[in-house]
């Protein structure tokens, strides 16, 4: 499973985690997310806990549904990578009848609706743009940090497509990369710097500053531009290109210090963002 098919849907502004098959082409969804949206659990462990009584009570039936059920590694709440039940669209739509939930048919026409946009954006890459574009607006965030928020991901994605060039395998070594860039530029690993945020299965860069969005793009796009010259083979070659590029954004978030006379790195998250920009009444970043 790719990376990059890695995904967070969004129902009523609920999380859902997925994964995309490519090789079957379909969707696997986080069972325990969905059953924490159709019984509005406040905690992941609620919605784990409802979890474990009815795969009790699904066993006892014989269902068949947990038979197909399979376990993904996917970002639990504490920001680790664990094994989760996952179920594809047909199967999650059976446990939807096994929920009494005031949200079931709300919740079928979303999965149509996934399931949907999945195939429109093959056909059309700008699509998930788009998307993402519309889900942030949805959660509240200002259209200027929508703008470098959607950029980053542009970029992110030049730089994989150097890596994957280079020979660097995607899981560790991307993930190794990733945390030597952020050391490199913020003085942070990732996962120090969600720490620093106060965050647990967010996503780092959706609770990004704007300053610090363009920081990040800068030691990305530096580390791109350096890799296409240099043309490295394999991990410790991108590795010497990828922290050499972050050292640019090192720099400029130095030289940006000594002007504000306070750091450019913010313990802000996401939900102080959106605040900034409800008590703003406006479009700031």
């Amino acid at each position: 499973m790719n990376d990059a098919e890695k995904s967070i849907k969004l129902f009523e502004s609920r999380q859902v985690r997925a994964e995309w098959d490519e090789e079957n082409e379909k969707w696997w969804f986080s069972i325990v997310d969905i059953v924490g949206v159709l019984t509005d659990q406040s905690t992941s462990r609620g919605a784990t806990l409802y979890w474990g009584k009815l795969k009790q009570r699904l066993n006892e039936e014989g269902s068949e549904l947990l038979t197909k059920c399979q376990q993904f590694k996917m970002v639990a709440s504490d920001g680790k990578k664990r094994l989760t039940d996952v179920a594809d669209t047909e199967q999650i739509l059976r446990l939807v009848q096994s929920i009494p939930s005031k949200k079931a048919e709300p919740f079928k026409m979303w999965l149509a609706q996934v399931g949907r946009e999945r195939l429109d954006e093959t056909i059309d890459p700008e699509l998930s743009f788009d998307r993402a574009i519309q889900n942030y607006r949805r959660l509240g965030y200002s259209e200027a940090w929508i703008n470098q928020r959607i950029k980053t991901i542009e970029v992110r994605k030049s730089l994989t497509d150097e890596w994957d060039k280079s020979g660097v395998q995607q899981g560790q070594e991307y993930a190794s990369l990733t945390d030597l860039m952020s050391k490199t530029w913020s003085g942070m690993t990732t996962r120090e710097y969600r720490r620093f945020k106060g965050l647990t299965k967010e996503n780092l860069r959706d609770n990004m500053t704007n300053t610090e969005l363009v920081l990040g793009m800068l030691a990305e796009v530096a580390a791109t531009d350096i890799s296409i010259v240099r043309r490295p083979v394999g991990f410790k070659a991108s590795a010497e290109v990828a922290k050499e590029g972050a050292e640019t954004a090192k720099v400029a978030r130095e030289r940006l210090e000594q002007s504000i006379g306070k750091s450019a790195i913010s313990s802000l998250n996401a939900k102080d963002l959106r605040q900034n920009v409800l008590d703003e009444g406006g479009d700031s970043g």
